[in-house]
């Protein structure tokens, strides 16, 4: 059974993610998935938001992001993989 913890941490062991907010902006390359968290503060989901919405891309917001990863003080990533980022979508839908 695949979880979005398994997921996310394919994703970055693979080197498909990009972590933060400041990377994600500055970011060339095509990304399919912006991913924030809850606790996350309002300019960066402003700052997210605005990035998803010019680039064409789901942004969903999660819970405890940082403990999924393992990363302190995580807020923001993109995921930069088709196919795993409509996986992640899949599993938050619950389907």
């Amino acid at each position: 059974m695949k979880t979005v913890s398994g997921v996310l941490n394919i994703c970055r062991k693979a080197g498909y993610l990009i972590i933060g907010g400041e990377n994600i902006r500055l970011n060339q390359h095509k990304m399919y998935l912006i991913l924030i968290d809850k606790t996350a503060g309002n300019s960066l989901k402003r700052e997210m938001s605005f990035s998803a919405k010019t680039r064409n891309i789901p942004l969903v917001e999660i819970e405890n992001l940082a403990e999924i990863l393992g990363i302190d003080n995580l807020k923001a990533l993109a995921v930069k993989n088709k196919a795993l980022s409509e996986e992640i979508l899949k599993l938050l839908k619950g389907e």
